[in-house]
């Protein structure tokens, strides 16, 4: 039985290097998500100066969630409309396929 090993990728956040293994394609998510959240381990920083290790890990932490769960209502909302568009859509083709 071979299995496929999956690459180790060294991270460093927080001056901290971390070795985390990638499912296979998928280093380039990891990467931009490492930056991401060097940005805003930086941005909490700037905010929270005197913020360090786990209660700066922790600020930035919540601060990426809370954009996620911002980012999933927008893209629930969108979806909504999007359905209400395509229902009417619907019941614009049915009445006119009955009145024909």
């Amino acid at each position: 039985m071979r299995t496929s090993a999956q690459p180790i990728s060294v991270v460093s956040i927080l001056g901290s290097d971390y070795s985390i293994k990638a499912p296979e394609g998928q280093e380039q998510a990891l990467a931009q998500a490492v930056q991401m959240l060097n940005a805003s381990l930086a941005d909490t920083k700037r905010k929270y100066p005197t913020l360090i290790g786990d209660k700066l890990l922790v600020l930035a932490a919540l601060n990426l969630c809370s954009q996620q769960i911002d980012l999933q209502q927008q893209h629930q909302q969108a979806l909504d409309r999007y359905q209400e568009q395509v229902n009417a859509t619907v019941d614009v083709i049915a009445r006119t396929i009955s009145n024909s």
